[in-house]
């Protein structure tokens, strides 16, 4: 996908095929690639699918925050010219479009969320961040999957790297508090835009049961399981995400 990234202004990000726009936003330690088989899947089937590149170790302290990267989508939506973008999230990135969805419903035609924090997420545990104990980020960087070995070496290799540089250690704990403050339990009952909801059934970062929650609090939401799965659907089991994904774009018309 790499031929597909692009840089403009302050902007870095992948763009793949033509048609209906699909804006896809990465969580906090999860890289543009986690979402490769959304991205070529859909791309060939009549969608322009985007990646912003969140500046999440970027910008200035203060700034680090699921609003201000709320803000951040919308300047890019706006900077691409698009006409009402399907978000798609996991993680932090489905807190941010849901905020990005509250804030401004008139870029939104629908939202997905896979594992997504904005009512509740089990953090890495208490000992979070350990730097420098290679061991403790391999484990808890396998307990995000059902199936460890998803956990390879470049991942765990990138999580270790982020909690042992101070400054992306920092930025990671202040959007972590961020997330923790932006509960949007009294929000969602109020947004009437059409939600995707596809969640691990075994997501122990983000448990079933906030799936539940999310479904019961949004107006216009449809849910779907994938069983032996943990926190990051589209990488664990990329074919039955997709399949989810394509019923809920289809019977929504999008």
């Amino acid at each position: 996908m790499k031929e597909s990234f692009k840089k403009e202004g302050k902007f870095n990000y992948l763009e793949l095929g033509e048609g209906t726009p699909i804006v896809i936003l990465h969580g906090l330690m999860g890289g543009l690639s986690n979402f490769e088989a959304v991205t070529k899947n859909f791309s060939a089937k009549g969608y322009k699918v985007l990646i912003p590149e969140l500046p999440i170790y970027t910008k200035p302290l203060l700034k680090t925050t699921v609003k201000n990267f709320a803000k951040y989508v919308r300047e890019f939506i706006l900077h691409k010219k698009l006409d009402k973008v399907i978000l798609l999230g996991n993680s932090l990135g489905g807190h941010i479009g849901l905020l990005h969805t509250k804030l401004y419903p008139e870029l939104v035609k629908g939202l997905v969320i896979t594992g997504s924090s904005g009512l509740y997420e089990n953090s890495m545990g208490v000992g979070y961040p350990k730097r420098g104990d290679y061991e403790f980020i391999k484990k808890k960087s396998e307990d995000v999957f059902y199936d460890p070995t998803i956990a390879t070496k470049e991942i765990v290799d990138e999580v270790f790297a982020t909690v042992n540089d101070r400054s992306r250690l920092i930025k990671t704990l202040a959007i972590a508090k961020s997330a923790i403050r932006h509960n949007m339990g009294k929000d969602l009952p109020k947004m009437n835009i059409p939600v995707g909801i596809i969640w691990g059934k075994n997501d122990t970062v983000t448990p079933p049961n906030v799936a539940d929650e999310f479904h019961e609090l949004l107006p216009d939401s449809d849910l779907y399981w994938i069983d032996k799965c943990g926190h990051a659907p589209m990488m664990e089991h990329p074919t039955e995400f997709n399949e989810h994904l394509q019923d809920w774009l289809t019977k929504r018309n999008f």
